[in-house]
């Protein structure tokens, strides 16, 4: 069995579209052979996200592809499935959900101690100039990074 971390997808929209913070892992209730899947990289947290019903998380919308092996067992790709949380940290998240403007997004998925992990962030929308501001800044990060490497030349 595996102890360290391995992350299977990332949700780079999220970043891109939302501020995050408040992250959280979660784990998640999964099916039959959902899991192989997975483990093939056959997952996808694109246009997911996070949803607070009767006091416990669901995620929806996100992609997990039909396990090629499994004759039995015909799951829907994009299902709904629960995240298990603390009911405190579940509550925490749904208080502030209730504020203006916020909501939660599915940021990450990886094996942590051979079990899938979902990271669960607040996310507030990016404006447009918010967006700009941050590729702005991620360019520049990158032209130092480059100089570095080249050693200054």
């Amino acid at each position: 069995m595996n102890n360290e971390m391995r992350v299977i997808t990332t949700n780079k929209k999220a970043f891109y579209n939302f501020f995050i913070s408040d992250l959280v892992e979660a784990g998640i209730v999964l099916k039959g052979s959902e899991v192989k899947s997975i483990r093939q990289n056959g997952m996808s947290l694109n246009e997911s996200f996070v949803i607070v019903k009767d006091d416990e998380m669901f995620l929806k919308n996100a992609y997990i592809k039909t396990y090629e092996h499994d004759k039995i067992s015909k799951l829907d790709e994009r299902r709904t499935r629960k995240l298990l949380l603390h009911k405190a940290e579940i509550e925490k998240l749904s208080r502030k959900v209730q504020e203006k403007g916020f909501s939660l997004m599915a940021t990450k998925a990886y094996f942590d101690k051979g079990r899938v992990k979902i990271s669960v962030g607040l996310a507030r929308g990016k404006k447009l100039y918010d967006k700009r501001e941050c590729k702005k800044q991620d360019t520049i990060k990158q032209e130092i990074r480059r100089v570095v490497k080249e050693g200054g030349r």
